[in-house]
């Protein structure tokens, strides 16, 4: 069994890989859903993220949580300390339940801001350049490209990513060469 993580930076064309994985019937492990999930059914993340952030009864507001964390970087800091073990452990009971599968892929967005590259293989980066994924992110978001460029600004470069990955699939001409280069490294594997 192989482990391929996927990652890129926001707006880049990550979701399209792994929905295109999974219509082949790919297992693909989604970090986000699982950092979702640790807000919403793992008692300890929701209780010490309520205690930590002072959120009182009820669920959490992620979007009160997310103005918080993106204007705090400890605050950043402390969510992910929370979030992070119930996400890893998740991954790694996956792989682990998964064995027969031939290619397992991981979709963690920041998986180098994480550290995280020691669950994989093999790592792939979905690659755009900044100022088209700066256009991508406004119309997606609706937002300007002062917020956009901020947003950007928090994760690491995509071409830092590039260059750190073992695999990088270019976004920049279109959807049908993406899949293209997919199915290439598909056969490969």
């Amino acid at each position: 069994m192989e482990v391929i993580g996927i990652t890129g930076s926001i707006a880049t064309g990550k979701s399209t890989v792994t929905n295109y994985l999974k219509s082949k019937g790919y297992l693909v492990v989604d970090s986000d859903k699982l950092a979702y999930d640790a807000l919403t059914i793992d008692y300890n993340c929701i209780k010490l993220t309520k205690e930590r952030f002072n959120l009182g009864n009820g669920s959490i507001d992620r979007k009160a949580l997310g103005q918080i964390i993106f204007n705090d970087k400890q605050a950043k800091l402390d969510l992910e300390g929370i979030i992070h073990p119930y996400v890893i452990h998740e991954i790694k009971k996956q792989i682990e339940n998964n064995q027969d599968e031939k290619i397992i892929f991981l979709d963690i967005p920041l998986l180098f801001e994480s550290k995280l590259e020691y669950l994989c293989d093999k790592i792939i980066v979905v690659y755009l350049n900044e100022q088209e994924e700066i256009k991508r992110l406004m119309k997606r978001d609706n937002i300007d490209e002062t917020y956009a460029k901020t947003i950007i600004s928090n994760q690491m470069s995509i071409e830092e990513k590039k260059i750190r990955a073992d695999i990088v699939l270019d976004n920049s001409q279109g959807i049908e060469y993406l899949y293209d280069q997919i199915e290439k490294l598909l056969k490969g594997s």
